[in-house]
């Protein structure tokens, strides 16, 4: 199931509705040179940016001041849809954007799963400084990507996978078995075909949900009660984050693509 050409049928745009911001000043088509793993020439890469302005408001009273938020979700990605049944491998690469380059003293997560129930994600790829972070370097990995199983687990998702956020493409394959709860992380830099950096890993991935593709920066400050509405956001945000080869396949039969099919032939 290639899901990269659904991604701009979206759920509605996390931004305060009262900005009146369109996905046509949030979202970007950097041209990237090489393109990311899967994309090749058939696909083109996207950016999603934040800014000041990009405050997520789910309702009139709930204006979630604490956050910059903008993320694509598939359309077809229900949140009780098959995407999240059965065995599948999601695929995705991102890489930085040095002219949009991210603030390291707030962590960001961008892309996740976010259970149906809205409770907790069931993975997250996160960079910058991992608020009530366990690890004792992590101070030391500010410009890491680290991808964490179910943040409701293990003081907040036990790291699965990391690796330093260079300037080159980044990608994954997680192979997700939702009838194990286990995720398997495959990974690859630059135009490199991916190779499995971990086993099966047991992670609690039930519970359905939908994928999030994009930017959540978190504030900071100390002593949260409430994240979303709490802690400071420094202005004049002008920050983004660049995203290829998104798709899904069934890897029920053992099927887990490492390189894209025109490479068949040569390979």
């Amino acid at each position: 199931m290639h899901i990269l050409s659904t991604l701009l049928a979206v759920a509605p745009v996390f931004v305060a509705a009262q900005n009146c911001l369109k996905w046509s000043e949030i979202a970007k088509f950097p041209k990237v040179s090489p393109p990311s793993l899967f994309d090749g020439s058939t696909y083109k890469a996207i950016e999603v940016t934040i800014d000041d302005t990009s405050i997520f408001a789910p309702s009139a009273d709930n204006v979630q001041i604490g956050f910059r938020r903008a993320e694509l979700l598939p359309a077809t990605n229900t949140g009780s849809d098959p995407a999240t049944t059965g065995i599948k491998t999601l695929h995705f690469s991102v890489r930085a954007d040095t002219s949009r380059p991210l603030n390291y003293t707030h962590e960001y997560q961008l892309v996740f799963l976010e259970s149906a129930d809205y409770s907790t994600n069931q993975f997250a790829l996160k960079t910058g400084s991992i608020i009530d972070d366990s690890d004792p370097r992590g101070h030391l990995k500010k410009n890491w990507l680290r991808l964490v199983g179910n943040v409701a687990n293990d003081n907040g998702g036990k790291t699965l996978f990391e690796v330093p956020f260079g300037k080159d493409w980044h990608n994954f394959g997680l192979r997700l078995d939702f009838t194990k709860n286990t995720t398997q992380v495959l990974y690859s830099p630059s135009i490199l075909p991916l190779i499995p950096v971990t086993p099966p890993i047991h992670n609690d991935i039930s519970g359905q949900g939908q994928l999030h593709f994009g930017l959540l920066k978190k504030p900071i400050g100390d002593n949260f009660t409430d994240m979303p509405h709490q802690g400071y956001q420094e202005p004049g945000i002008h920050e983004g984050a660049i995203f290829g080869g998104i798709f899904e396949e069934d890897s029920s039969h053992g099927c887990v693509s490492l390189i894209p099919k025109s490479w068949w032939s040569w390979w």
